[in-house]
Formats: C-alpha cells, sequence, structure tokens
C-alpha cells in the first residue's frame, strides 16, 4: 500500500475511533446523568428526553416510554435529509454513523442501567458531571469533522436563508427546547439546571479546542459567482470581495475573503474544489473575536 494510501486510512480510522468515543460520551451522559433528572440539554436530544418523560405510563407496550435513542433518530433522519438537499452537507457519511451510533449507545445503555441516576439525589452534580462527559463527547465529534445532526443542521438552514448568525440561531433553538421543558414540566429548577449544562459542555468544548476556531479564507478563482453562491447559500456565511491584479500578467482578479469556523472548512474546500478544480485557497488563523466579513 502506497504512503498516501496509508495516511488516508489512518486518518479514517482515527476519526471514526473519535467518533465511536464520542457517541458513547454522549450517550453516558443522557442515560445516567440528565436523563433520569430531567434535564433538557437543548437540541433533538432535549425533545427525546422530554418525550420520553412524557409518555411513561401512556401506552401499555412502552411503560417505560419512548427509546430516547429512538426518538432523536426518528428527528435527525429527516433533519439529515434536509441538510444534504439545502447545504449539500460534505460530511454525511460520518454525521450519520455518529448519530445512529448516539441513538444505539443511548437505547442500549437505558437497558442496561434502567432509570436510575448514577449520582442519586443531587441534581447540580448530575448537571455538572453530564455537561462536562457530552462536552467531552462533542469534543471528539468535532475532531473527527463530524457532527450529531440535529438543531446544528436546522439552525444552519434558517441561517441560510435570514440574516442571523449560525452560533445565534443554535442559542435560539436550545433555548426553546429547554423553555418547552419547563412549560411541560411545571418545574422552574428544568431551565436553571438545563442552561447550567449547557453551558458546562460549552467550556469544555472550548477548552479541547486547542486551536482557534476561526479561519481566515482567501479564494481566487475565475468561478467567483457559483463560489459565492456556496458561501452564502448552501453554508449560511458570509463573505467579501477584494479586487486585486495579477503581479505577473497584470490581469484584474476578484479575491473571495470570508471568516470560516474550523469544522466547516473541509466542506468548503471540497465545495470550491467541485465548483473549480484549479481555484487557489489559502487560510490563516483568525482573531477569534473578528466581525464575520460582509456583516
Amino acid at each position: 500500500m502506497c504512503p498516501a494510501a496509508t495516511a488516508v486510512l489512518k486518518s479514517y480510522a482515527r476519526d471514526y475511533a473519535l467518533i465511536i468515543v464520542g457517541a458513547f460520551c454522549q450517550a453516558l451522559s443522557y442515560v445516567l446523568f440528565l436523563a433520569p433528572y430531567k434535564i433538557v440539554p437543548g437540541g433533538v436530544y432535549g425533545v427525546s428526553i422530554i418525550i420520553h418523560h412524557l409518555t411513561k405510563g401512556v401506552f401499555s407496550f412502552l411503560q417505560d416510554g419512548f427509546p430516547i435513542g429512538i426518538t432523536a433518530l426518528c428527528f435527525n433522519i429527516p433533519l439529515m435529509l434536509l441538510a444534504m438537499k439545502k447545504l449539500g452537507l460534505a460530511s454525511g457519511p460520518k454525521t450519520i454513523v455518529t448519530f445512529l451510533l448516539v441513538s444505539i449507545f443511548t437505547d442500549s445503555l437505558s437497558i442496561f442501567f434502567g432509570n436510575r441516576p448514577l449520582v442519586e439525589n443531587d441534581r447540580f452534580i448530575a448537571c455538572f458531571y453530564g455537561g462536562a462527559i457530552l462536552g467531552v463527547g462533542v469534543a471528539c465529534i468535532f475532531r473527527a469533522q463530524s457532527t450529531s445532526a440535529g438543531s446544528d443542521v436546522l439552525a444552519r438552514v434558517i441561517a441560510a436563508n435570514t440574516n442571523m448568525k449560525v452560533s445565534s440561531m443554535l442559542i435560539i433553538l436550545d433555548s426553546i427546547v429547554v423553555l418547552l421543558g419547563l412549560v411541560l414540566f411545571r418545574d422552574w429548577a428544568v431551565p436553571l439546571y438545563s442552561w447550567f449544562t449547557i453551558f458546562v459542555y460549552g467550556k469544555v468544548v472550548e477548552m479541547f479546542q486547542t486551536e482557534n476556531p476561526n479561519r481566515a479564507v482567501f479564494i481566487v478563482s475565475e468561478k467567483v459567482d457559483s463560489i459565492k453562491k456556496l458561501i452564502v447559500d448552501k453554508m449560511g456565511m458570509r463573505g467579501t470581495f477584494l479586487h486585486g491584479r495579477g503581479m505577473y500578467e497584470g490581469k484584474e482578479k476578484e479575491i473571495i475573503f470570508t471568516i470560516a469556523e474550523r469544522k466547516d472548512l473541509p466542506r468548503l474546500k471540497n465545495g470550491v474544489k467541485e465548483i473549480d478544480p484549479v481555484a487557489f485557497i489559502s487560510t490563516m488563523h483568525a482573531s477569534k473575536d473578528a466581525p464575520r466579513p460582509g456583516i
């Protein structure tokens, strides 16, 4: 086997090993820490935890309520199809493997451990450790350049058709799920512990992301209109046209400048290369608080 093929194989093996570890950590967090205390960490699994508790004892064939993993799967499959249609998700195979594994691990651990929390009679400790373990899982999946689908996909689709940032849309969607838990469970402790869990797992993800999550990207191509559609319409990002002139031939050129999150960079590069195989792409670190160009 040639060195290039070996390197690719090692990269795939590393990525899928990270996905397995990340999916297991997420499932562990849901089953042993969050779901038993009705803590709603936003997103698809937050909705699934709500449905799980509300359906307990409703159906004779499911006395313990709808399984969290299968319920999440029922949301993630259509969301994934929507993403592939609207966004052309390049990380599709990894994302499919990720949300399938999270669902399988979640329901398998639920069968093994039942509905008993690992930490008895201490909701605060449960939400702290649940958020931390969830953060480790999410960080592993991000390092594998994958996602768990869910609200992340929905936020990207909505942001692609509006002027809102994906991060802002994610906060709105997760907050809606948390407030839904408050309304349905009628317990003010639910949003307080849920938002604390979201805060903890966000900080853990940030801690493990040693590299700056933002990258400045410069693209030189003759097909700027098609690349603009990719960046703005499909990826929900913004950018700026810079006017330049080649030093050798003196030709006028349009240079696209944009800020991309590190996890979106492979999808951006692949999309540009599909449009223009000879396009020149240069990336560099961007300041963490740099505004998105074109806003």
